[in-house]
């Protein structure tokens, strides 16, 4: 596979395109996470993910004389009854969003953008996740040892919280890391087999 862009400086992408053997450079750019109020939740999370992907090619184009890339961008948004929940503010946003996270099922939304020159494809992967009760130690313990403050949703499923505390999963595992990387794959095979 040739080499692509990864819009994002997250070390669970990064991770999971070495996994999948994807050549890549990390290239990011500031970017406007706002989005318009009508949006759905998939909807919210490709429409960010797009913003971070045209940033980025902004930035090749300034900065690298607009050469040919295949950009690749995420944004992952957690969903409790229709409810997006971000990242936690500090440590009592964190044990409040566990706690409401506790016992019940969420869904965890990945939007992707694959950006060329000549293309671009949105979609969206949805992955349900079903938490067991957690105690308020098993709570606290985890913000205060894992600091999860740059996770939507407050925790990250491969950690600690994820081994003691998830009862079920439907879908991708992969998704709830931050990107669906098997269907990612597939699409960039794709996308370069339709170039040849």
């Amino acid at each position: 596979m040739k080499k692509i862009i990864l819009a994002s400086g997250s070390p669970r992408r990064k991770q999971l395109l070495e996994l999948a053997e994807i050549p890549f450079d990390i290239i990011v750019a500031e970017t406007d996470e706002a989005y318009p109020s009508e949006l759905s939740s998939e909807e919210i999370a490709m429409h960010i993910a797009e913003n971070k992907a045209v940033a980025v090619q902004h930035k090749l184009q300034a900065e690298y004389n607009g050469a040919a890339q295949t950009i690749l961008a995420a944004d992952t948004v957690v969903v409790l009854a229709n409810k997006i929940i971000g990242k936690p503010k500090n440590r009592e946003d964190g044990i409040s969003i566990l706690s409401n996270l506790s016992g019940t099922i969420h869904k965890v939304i990945t939007g992707v953008c694959i950006l060329t020159d000549e293309n671009k494809l949105l979609f969206s992967e949805e992955t349900e996740v079903e938490f067991y009760p957690l105690s308020d130690s098993q709570i606290e313990y985890y913000i205060d040892h894992f600091k999860p403050y740059d996770k939507a949703g407050a925790y990250a499923i491969q950690e600690w919280i994820g081994a003691i505390g998830i009862k079920a999963i439907k879908g991708d595992f992969y998704n709830v890391m931050g990107l669906p990387i098997s269907r990612v794959v597939r699409e960039l095979n794709l996308q370069q087999q339709t170039k040849k």
